[in-house]
């Protein structure tokens, strides 16, 4: 995937010039982020989850700020899979639901692909939920394809698209 293609695609909106996106940098975001991922995913994830991916790969995770306030998150990791490509995972995404539309999401998830293309990532994958469809979406129009359907993946009973990003 070319990056220069990616950032080409980011939406060019003035609404988002007041926002910064922020490598994670310590336990106090926690809360903030457990907040926004538990308010618009529907998986529940325990303070070990987050941790687990926070402590391991703290700088494959953003937020995104507006006047102090964490608006946005993601969190991520990038290690070897079982046939030897060095894989990026897209573990959490999320956005205030009055912020979005506004090119945050497209924001976080260049800088994490940025983040693992600089640690040698081959490719990166996600799970989304398939009624979720602006996520599809979000990840389509930046180059995400889909790679299989997942059946009864989530705890309520929803099938997921596994999608993947193509680097090498």
């Amino acid at each position: 995937m070319d990056l220069h293609a990616l950032s080409e695609s980011l939406p060019r909106d003035s609404t988002a010039s007041d926002i910064q996106i922020v490598p994670y940098s310590s336990e106090e975001q926690l809360k903030s982020i457990a907040h926004l991922i538990e308010t618009d995913l529907s998986e529940p994830y325990t303070v070990y989850t987050y941790r687990y991916f926070l402590c391991a790969w703290p700088h494959l995770s953003f937020l995104a700020m507006a006047e102090g306030e964490c608006i946005g998150a993601i969190v991520s990791k990038c290690e070897r899979n079982k046939n030897g490509r060095n894989r990026g995972y897209l573990a959490m995404l999320a956005v205030k639901t009055r912020f979005r539309k506004r090119g945050i999401g497209s924001m976080l998830i260049q800088r994490t692909v940025e983040a693992m293309v600089a640690d040698g990532a081959d490719e990166i994958v996600l799970e989304t939920e398939i009624t979720n469809i602006g996520a599809q979406s979000l990840y389509e129009n930046l180059g995400f394809i889909r790679d299989k359907r997942l059946a009864r993946y989530y705890l309520n009973g929803n099938d997921a698209y596994r999608l993947k990003l193509l680097l090498k």
